[in-house]
């Protein structure tokens, strides 16, 4: 087995004003951190300085392609913005191409409402697919996530983290056996 920590960095993928999805942000971070043999980062897209007019590869930033080229795996947290995600996430998303390519990703769905995400994690696998990244099994949905942290963006429910644990066992496998596969077997 390789003795190399796994780098699997969290994307936060919105720049609104009061996001919640930042609390889940933090959380998935700090969850990952806690796994053996893995390291993260928690890249928050708001501060990514991408500009606006060009797109893909012609807007890369040098800092966010680096991790992204080093990671293993990615955690994307991504609010429902009117069913779907966010523009920012996908301009930020579209700026690597080959740092993604067999490469694991889990989403973690955030919303306001009953459904935890469920439909941004459903309108994004697509973009996965089509960017070259393998989706895990399993999401993570913090449905009504304005009443799943107090106001210092401590969890209030811990079922919650039998929910990322399942998650991120999935993804560390999945980044694991994926880099074995991109290191030992020819394409």
């Amino acid at each position: 087995m390789d003795a190399r920590p796994l780098y699997i960095p969290v994307v936060l993928g919105t720049a609104r004003k009061g996001r919640m999805s930042a609390h889940v942000a933090r959380l998935l971070t700090t969850e990952i951190s806690k796994q053996a043999a893995v390291q993260t980062d928690l890249i928050d897209i708001c501060n990514l300085p991408l500009p606006t007019n060009d797109a893909g590869e012609g807007i890369k930033d040098s800092g966010f392609s680096s991790k992204m080229d080093r990671a293993d795996g990615l955690v994307i947290v991504a609010p429902e913005y009117n069913h779907g995600y966010s523009g920012l996430l996908k301009h930020v998303l579209d700026s690597c191409l080959k740092e993604y390519i067999h490469k694991a990703v889990g989403i973690v769905g955030v919303s306001a409402g009953p459904f935890g995400g469920s439909r941004v994690v459903e309108n994004l696998l697509p973009v996965m697919r089509e960017l070259g990244l393998v989706t895990i099994f399993w999401d993570v949905n913090f449905s009504a996530v304005q009443n799943c942290f107090n106001p210092g963006g401590e969890l209030l429910d811990s079922a919650y983290l039998r929910r990322v644990d399942k998650f991120l066992k999935e993804l560390i496998w999945m980044s694991r056996t994926l880099r074995y596969g991109r290191e030992n077997v020819a394409s």
